[in-house]
């Protein structure tokens, strides 16, 4: 019946730090942007931002800041790394694990980058 995820919502405060920090710092493209929406892609899956003004209407919308997303790293994590220091962009937690890391966006989401060893 179903055979992939079309999109995921994520309400944010800042819409263009949001946009910022997925297409510069995460790599995602921006296909889609107004006033209180934005469509970032990545292959055909979509991440819509959305301004929590734009939710507000008779349901609670969930609240920026507790919303959490993991990608898949196509690099070495090693590179991922380096990638968000340069960026300065500070790890949530430090790890030992070696097969993800983990960030925030800029409202707070936490987010896991792993890559999947090979089989």
């Amino acid at each position: 019946m179903l055979n992939a995820i079309d999109h995921l919502v994520v309400n944010v405060t800042d819409l263009e730090r949001s946009i910022d920090f997925y297409t510069r710092v995460l790599g995602l493209e921006a296909r889609y942007h107004d006033a209180t929406r934005a469509d970032l892609y990545l292959d055909d899956f979509a991440l819509r931002l959305c301004t929590v003004q734009a939710t507000a209407d008779n349901t609670q919308p969930a609240m920026p800041g507790n919303q959490a997303l993991g990608f898949r790293s196509a690099l070495p994590l090693a590179e991922v790394k380096t990638h968000l220091e340069v960026l300065g962009v500070p790890l949530d937690r430090e790890s030992d694990a070696t097969d993800r890391l983990h960030v925030r966006d800029p409202d707070g989401n936490p987010i896991e980058i792993s890559r999947p060893r090979r089989r």
